[in-house]
């Protein structure tokens, strides 16, 4: 499904099925909506759930720009109204939750609630350098995706997994869907910043949801939370930062019960993976 985001980018849309209220899910730098997938499965108990590959990421339109805060919360927004989800509950991962916060601060008709996970509020002023010289390490293109696994996965191989879901395999290798030009113009607009002063306009629920063994300070999360007007925190043991796949079922744990505040199931429980 395409639906067309702000400045009439094509944004490749998964529907992953559910009834009722809206649920929108935001992948994170260099993610794509597949990272969701098993988070969507018990998460239609609640409601219909979609995700989008961000701008540049995925099978989304790769333009030039832009890529700074405005296009990303405008393509959140033309989805929810495209789709008839508001208000809807979204839940974003990393990159995905700034873009979940700054859409709940701009646009509070559209959001019933908004799940932040792992997400720093006071973001580094290294973090474009940093970033530009891991992707230049990369080695690509990987020869397989076991290489995949095996190089994004030496510390953690849950994340090595996800990885796997953000690559196309071509004549030579595998490489990533999203173009590093790209992702850095996209960490150039939330890099260096102290984003904690937009916490105060989210007036819907929130609930922060921080990796135990995360590079993303969990003290500051903490903070997060506290600023928030309506802010829960909770923590995910044996999680790093894409806590989603380091320990899906303490993940499920700690979000489906804020969950189900905002949208009651409807029907049988999907078991715990």
């Amino acid at each position: 499904m395409r639906v067309t985001g702000h400045g009439g980018t094509g944004l490749n849309v998964v529907d992953f099925g559910g009834e009722g209220p809206g649920i929108l899910l935001l992948h994170g730098l260099t993610g794509r909506a597949a990272n969701w997938t098993a988070t969507a499965r018990w998460l239609t108990r609640h409601g219909r759930v979609v995700g989008y590959d961000a701008r540049g990421h995925g099978h989304s339109d790769k333009p030039d720009g832009p890529y700074d805060r405005a296009a990303y919360v405008g393509d959140a927004t033309a989805v929810i109204e495209a789709l008839d989800l508001g208000p809807a509950l979204v839940v974003g991962h990393s990159m995905g939750g700034l873009t979940a916060w700054q859409l709940a601060g701009a646009r509070p008709d559209l959001v019933r609630g908004v799940v932040i996970a792992d997400m720093n509020p006071v973001t580094p002023p290294d973090l474009v350098d940093r970033w530009r010289r891991w992707l230049a390490d990369w080695p690509v293109p990987f020869p397989t995706l076991a290489d995949v696994r095996d190089y994004f996965g030496a510390a953690r191989r849950s994340e090595g997994e996800s990885f796997v879901e953000v690559m196309a395999g071509g004549p030579d290798g595998w490489r990533p869907l999203a173009r590093p030009a790209h992702v850095l113009a996209s960490l150039a607009h939330w890099a260096d910043r102290d984003h904690r002063p937009e916490l105060g306009p989210v007036r819907c629920p929130a609930l922060v949801v921080a990796g135990a063994e995360s590079d993303q300070p969990v003290d500051r999360q903490r903070e997060m939370a506290a600023l928030l007007p309506d802010g829960r925190f909770a923590l995910v043991p044996d999680a790093g930062h894409v806590l989603h796949y380091d320990n899906p079922a303490g993940w499920r744990a700690a979000v489906e019960p804020f969950v189900a505040e905002l949208i009651p199931a409807r029907r049988d429980p999907v078991p715990a993976t």
